[in-house]
């Protein structure tokens, strides 16, 4: 029986475990990212592990999410994790080197390597034929200072693409469709593996925008092979010597399987409020556009803005539409400096801002009220944008380019304009935003510490009797956006979890943190897919700080379940989906004899103002029965 090129990946780094579905397994990591909204937890972990050098072979610290200075914040979290990436031996990208899952594309990755990063759009590698997971920033951490990573085994779902797009359609357009079918949740505990004819037709960078957005279906990462385009892609970047042909036997064996038509397919859209409300352009219609965002780890590459500014070249943005477009990296924006596309672009009447994450995470742009905008990015939960009442559309930087001409949602394939070729192009290395560590070490660097970077919370050992109140009664598909927003006003706190404990959950209720601290114990009731979307573990750990024991929920999206184990707060999947129907806020929850049913197969939750008890399935690996019972990850590492 053939493997899976997932499996042959993830066999080559086995360290512990059985490969097979839904068995617990160890990895060896070979590279690791981090990004500045996620890494200051991350380093402040990796400090409190007491670690010398990270075992991995490479690990890099990005800056660009928080590069907005308003104050003296951001800019102490940038030295922070400068100088404890100095002390370890990690890589540091200066701000304005560009989006962390471009570079390391664009630098770093290589076929058949394992990379861990503490965003969840990290399996953008999976365009070069890596196991690139999304994880929270505690494993990460561990990563750097262990080398490893366990998790799941997941099952794999083949992707099978057929036939080649057509002009106006894009690789943006082949992953709505696969949400569109699969869902938000339909990869959970799978991995996507990409095949077919249809796979040589894309290149490395179409993969990587497909295998980025594959993270919205809540798959633990996303793969294509790694072939003759691949070999060309690393060749522009410099670097052909990483190259290493990889794909799947023929006769590889799937979980499940879908198969996609490209020439099918025509420009699509995701609809507010969710990357898998998708519908066509045409079946939407010509709606009104305030403004158009390009941009993202998901559609900033070199091809990406090569093509919009082709679309904008002689021509002028819709008087009524703000266009503002941020190139991937440094790289990219020096390149279409040299060949005039910026120039292009800027006579259009764009906007042109720093190579960041920028507007994808709220970090400036914000739409004006009931504004639509389209956007090239890879989320568009309510109030992501930063204007809780706007309507933000996912589109490709082809439909989104041409819409901002035309003022209005336009599909390309009946516009009767021509979409012109781009050629490739090779790029100059350009390593000066980067620092290295050489000389560096534990002993000869200090920690540059600023006001603002307070402790993590830790939790203790799990009691013989845990109590709660229920203080949140949430709905199906909460985010971690939901849980701890992100946007311009408290990025810059990511590393005071105390000061954004305030802002807990205050999109859906208001009223949560201050429940919590009058509570003291607290729990949260929640439905389906709870915790979808970003990797921020500060949906954990604000929640641990105000008190919160446990989580009830119909399921889990894998990362923040994850980060909930690694705060210690027990993530309980009811074995009856319709008791979720019986809580009340208020309700005196009670686990009995904790410790012990940590490590059964049935955890019964008593609720004492109801007299009602409660099944529910734990479904722990023996290693986070450890890390429950310790009080977390950490506790749980130095216990050892």
């Amino acid at each position: 029986m053939g493997k899976t090129l997932a499996y042959k990946i993830l066999e080559n780094h086995l360290v512990e475990g059985t490969l097979a579905p839904g068995e617990a397994i160890t990895i060896k990591i070979d590279q690791t990212l981090t990004q500045d909204s996620t890494g200051t937890m991350v380093y402040l972990q990796l400090e409190a592990m007491e670690v010398d050098k990270v075992k991995t072979e490479l690990s890099v610290a990005y800056i660009d999410h928080n590069t907005l200075q308003t104050g003296f914040e951001n800019a102490d979290d940038h030295e922070f994790i400068k100088s404890v990436a100095r002390r370890h031996g990690v890589l540091f990208s200066k701000p304005g080197n560009g989006i962390c899952h471009q570079l390391q594309l664009e630098n770093y990755g290589k076929p058949g390597k394992t990379l861990l990063g503490s965003d969840s759009h990290t399996p953008t590698g999976g365009g070069l034929g890596m196991i690139a997971i999304g994880a929270g920033g505690l494993d990460v951490a561990v990563a750097m200072a262990k080398g490893t990573y366990s998790l799941t085994a997941p099952k794999v779902v083949k992707v099978e693409l057929k036939g080649a797009l057509k002009p106006w359609v894009s690789a943006k357009d082949v992953i709505l469709y696969v949400l569109q079918q699969l869902t938000v949740k339909g990869g959970v505990g799978k991995i996507i593996e990409y095949t077919g004819e249809g796979v040589k037709s894309l290149s490395v960078t179409d993969r990587a925008t497909i295998t980025n957005m594959g993270a919205e279906l809540g798959a633990t990462t996303s793969v294509f092979p790694s072939d003759e385009n691949t070999r060309l892609y690393l060749k522009e970047e410099g670097r052909e010597e990483d190259y290493t042909p990889l794909a799947a036997d023929p006769d590889a064996v799937y979980d499940e399987e879908l198969i996609v038509d490209l020439d099918q397919l025509t420009p699509l859209a995701a609809m507010p409020h969710s990357p898998d409300n998708v519908d066509s352009v045409s079946n939407i219609g010509e709606i009104k556009v305030d403004q158009v965002a390009i941009g993202s780890c998901t559609n900033s590459s070199y091809m990406d803005l090569m093509k919009v500014a082709a679309i904008l070249k002689g021509k002028k943005v819709h008087p009524d539409v703000s266009l503002v477009i941020s190139p991937g990296s440094s790289k990219i924006m020096s390149k279409m400096a040299q060949n005039g596309a910026l120039a292009d672009i800027i006579n259009a009447g764009a906007r042109v801002i720093e190579n960041a994450c920028g507007p994808c995470i709220g970090m400036g742009q914000s739409p004006k009220s009931g504004a639509v905008s389209l956007r090239t990015f890879n989320r568009n939960f309510k109030g992501r944008s930063g204007t809780l009442d706007a309507q933000v559309f996912l589109v490709s930087p082809e439909t989104a380019a041409l819409s901002a001409i035309k003022g209005v949602l336009t599909d390309g394939m009946t516009s009767g304009e021509e979409l012109p070729k781009i050629p490739e192009t090779d790029f100059v290395p350009n390593d000066n935003f980067v620092v290295y560590p050489e000389g560096c070490n534990k002993d000869n660097t200090e920690v540059a510490m600023g006001p603002n970077i307070k402790p993590f919370p830790r939790n203790t050992a799990l009691p013989e009797k845990v109590e709660a109140k229920v203080v949140l009664h949430a709905g199906d598909n909460i985010t971690t956006d939901d849980i701890m927003p992100s946007d311009s006003r408290l990025l810059p706190y990511r590393s005071n979890i105390p000061h954004l404990s305030n802002y807990c959950f205050e999109k859906i209720d208001a009223g949560f943190s201050a429940r919590c601290k009058e509570a003291g114990k607290c729990a949260i009731v929640g439905g389906e897919n709870y915790g979808q979307g970003s990797s921020r573990e500060h949906a954990a750990l604000a929640p641990l700080y105000l008190g919160v024991k446990f989580v009830l929920a119909k399921s889990f999206a894998r990362i923040h379940r994850s980060n909930l184990i690694n705060s210690g707060i027990l993530p309980l999947v009811f074995e009856n989906p319709a008791d979720y129907d019986t809580f009340e806020l208020g309700d005196e929850l009670v686990i009995e004899n904790a410790p012990q049913q940590v490590t059964q197969d049935t955890i019964e939750v008593k609720n004492l103002t109801k007299d009602l008890v409660y099944k529910t399935k734990p479904n722990f690996s023996d290693l986070e029965q450890t890390m429950i019972l310790k009080g977390g990850k950490i506790n749980a590492i130095k216990d050892n």
